[in-house]
């Protein structure tokens, strides 16, 4: 089921290219869960901030002081879809502790991964946010850009882009805290890096997963890959230090990390990076694929006398090569992997010589 309620309400939806975009009403579409997202849109253009369950702002070096825990200590942020919640853990006498639980006031799309560029659906997996993924610009100068795709995404032709953690309560494919909970976010994140914690662990789950939850969802056509990132839920769960998340085969693997400062980047196989390789290869020597002769009679039909390049070269009556059919696996892996690249291209255009050099030990990964 999609709900869809839009209305001048004053809220101006703003964002990052094709994923976080604009509009003049609020515009909310939801798929199944968490209805109460339209509640904290309302209550958060309404001015009724901060939102049921959001920690004392104002006292955040009280609250730390109380909970016994240094700012500059390393972190770890969990994200649970259907619950709406973000967690802020940080490290305290070799184990972490949970610090904060922030309501998530709006996250978009419903349960599972996201698959491509602009099904506006928030990610879900393991991911890595850096120093230079702490600096942006645009409307959202503190926010955390997930390295989403990472490695595992990659290997499944998984595309999209500037996936962020920011404020506001208005998003597509990231997730919107308001603005006074994310810079509190992003103070506790940049004190962990400039202490020398450089990959900062962000783990993105679909809901809690116990084992009651994870039963109610045995039906799910996502329930291989959930059962995946249990995996790694448990983990934490019996150390309470991130574990050291790898990448092979299609699949998460979690080994123990020695240290609170440990986990470190995402670690891929030798397999999937060769496989990565040979996509990034491949996508550079195929050319787009052309129209099939028939669906250019159709669009010569649809649209008489606009001229055309047919992917020999010859001229037909449209304009532009047509856009291949996207039923056709072909097409789609060329569509995927061109965008793949070309996101890699922007963010490191963006971000600058320094993301390349702290991208190279987990190629690729954490921008």
């Amino acid at each position: 089921m999609t709900l869809r309620i839009s209305g001048s309400i004053g809220i101006f939806l703003a964002g990052w290219i094709g994923l976080c975009q604009s509009a003049s009403a609020l515009s909310i579409e939801l798929k199944d869960v968490a209805a109460d997202r339209v509640e904290r849109q309302r209550a958060a253009a309404s001015g009724s901030l901060p939102l049921p369950g959001t920690p004392n702002i104002a006292a955040l070096n009280d609250r730390l002081q109380q909970s016994n825990i240094a700012l500059s200590a390393p972190m770890l942020i969990r994200v649970f879809k259907a619950e709406s919640e973000l967690e802020v853990w940080k490290e305290r006498d070799g184990q972490f502790v949970l610090f904060a639980t922030y309501p998530i006031c709006h996250w978009s799309g419903t349960l599972g991964p996201k698959l491509r560029e602009g099904d506006k659906q928030a990610p879900e997996g393991f991911y890595t946010v850096t120093r230079p993924q702490t600096r942006h610009v645009g409307r959202w100068p503190k926010s955390l850009y997930l390295n989403y795709p990472n490695e595992l995404d990659q290997s499944l032709a998984r595309t999209g882009d500037l996936i962020l953690i920011h404020g506001g309560c208005t998003s597509v494919g990231c997730f919107a805290m308001t603005n006074p909970v994310m810079d509190e976010i992003h103070h506790l994140s940049v004190s962990s890096i400039e202490a020398g914690q450089e990959h900062i662990p962000i783990h993105v789950f679909p809901f809690r997963m116990t084992v009651m939850k994870m039963a109610s969802q045995a039906l799910s056509p996502w329930a291989p890959f959930w059962a995946n990132l249990k995996q790694g839920y448990d983990a934490f769960e019996r150390t309470k230090i991130p574990p050291v998340v790898g990448i092979c085969d299609g699949r998460y693997n979690f080994q123990p990390a020695a240290t609170a400062w440990g986990s470190g980047p995402l670690q891929v196989c030798g397999p999937t990076l060769s496989a990565i390789r040979d996509q990034d290869n491949w996508l550079r020597d195929v050319p787009t694929p052309a129209a099939s002769p028939l669906r250019i009679e159709q669009q010569r039909q649809q649209h008489p006398g606009v001229q055309t390049q047919l992917g020999n070269g010859r001229q037909s009556s449209l304009s532009g090569r047509i856009r291949c059919n996207l039923a056709r696996a072909s097409c789609r892996k060329h569509v995927a992997l061109k965008t793949q690249v070309a996101a890699k291209r922007r963010v490191l255009a963006v971000a600058g010589p320094r993301t390349e050099r702290l991208r190279k030990p987990q190629r690729r990964g954490s921008t």
